[in-house]
């Protein structure tokens, strides 16, 4: 083991002590990279499993081990991330191995945030089934979603909808291409002792979903649009850097009037300042108007960003006005 890479990770989660201290969270992200002193490399801790993340690095083992030997783990898995998220099509074996790199294979694992409980499977792909960077969007939804009617776009595990439900949601209606990852949803919401309506987990594009609840003139008081930084479907490939007009315009039609509108985009190739022009632009093109609410970004207690650099993560949680005119554009 590297002295200096088990000081550095010992740093670093001591500066995620208050996540640790309160017991409401057993899921954090450990080791951000070069904000922590190791660039390329990251540590998610889920309980007592560890995800080790390398972004163009090769060899892991060296961050497992030297994570083992400071925190008591069953499994260290490690994920080989490529900086394109289309290069991962066809190729999940080489990018997230299914055999841990130090420890013994765990299937699932359950852990908590802010009191909620998620199931992780850790070696299901580069994916694991909650993400991290969004605990403060998350609470930030629980926090204002009492009564309301909530539409969870690309909802994946459906960790948005667990925090909506806790928070008093009177109803949550998850969108996701894959069966498999509704299904995982169903069982968060069962593991927190909410409903878990095949109904409310609707397979499908989300463009076609957006459209036909438009059609039918159904209307969410909440709307959230988290999609993949790449994605395709029946209907074509989603990119995230060139189709976020596209997809804002398309979920203004079905946000009520004064109804909010809460937007993430994770990738890094995107900054800030584009992605809120190409937010603002699909408002219009739907013909809405906007006011700011919120930016729950990812926390700087676990997500800290390297100096004189912008999260990758950007979260927008807007106001809509009444529908006006739509642009056309």
């Amino acid at each position: 083991m590297s002295t200096g890479l088990g000081t550095l990770l010992a740093r670093a989660l001591a500066r995620r002590a208050a996540l640790r201290a309160s017991g409401e969270t057993t899921a954090f992200r450990w080791l951000n990279g070069a904000a922590d002193g190791v660039p390329g490399v990251t540590v998610d801790l889920f309980g007592d499993v560890a995800v080790v993340s390398g972004h163009e690095v090769a060899d892991l083992r060296p961050v497992a081990e030297a994570a083992a030997a400071l925190v008591p783990l069953r499994a260290a898995y490690a994920k080989y991330r490529p900086k394109e998220a289309r290069r991962v099509q066809g190729e999940q074996d080489a990018h997230a191995p299914r055999t841990p790199l130090w420890g013994t294979a765990v299937e699932e694992v359950d852990v908590r945030e802010v009191g909620l409980t998620y199931r992780i499977r850790p070696a299901s792909g580069l994916a694991v089934g909650l993400y991290l960077d969004m605990r403060e969007a998350r609470t930030w939804l629980r926090a204002h979603a009492r009564g309301r009617t909530v539409l969870n776009c690309f909802a994946y595990t459906c960790g948005f909808a667990v925090a909506a439900r806790a928070g008093g949601a009177q109803r949550v209606l998850n969108v996701d291409l894959s069966r498999r990852s509704l299904a995982w949803g169903e069982e968060n919401a069962r593991l927190n002792g909410q409903p878990a309506e095949r109904a409310d987990h609707l397979a499908g594009d989300v463009f076609d979903w957006l459209q036909r609840f438009g059609k039918r003139g159904e209307r969410f008081e909440v709307v959230i649009l988290d999609p993949p930084g790449f994605a395709r479907s029946h209907a074509g490939t989603f990119s995230a850097a060139r189709d976020w007009p596209r997809l804002a315009a398309a979920a203004t039609a079905v946000v009520a009037p004064g109804g909010i509108l809460l937007a993430a985009c994770n990738v890094a190739a995107l900054p800030a300042r584009r992605f809120e022009a190409a937010l603002a632009a699909g408002i219009r093109r739907g013909g809405r108007s906007a006011t700011d609410l919120a930016r729950p970004g990812p926390s700087p207690l676990d997500f800290p960003a390297p100096a004189g650099e912008e999260p990758a993560l950007k979260v927008r949680a807007l106001r809509l006005g009444v529908v006006t005119s739509r642009s056309g554009r």
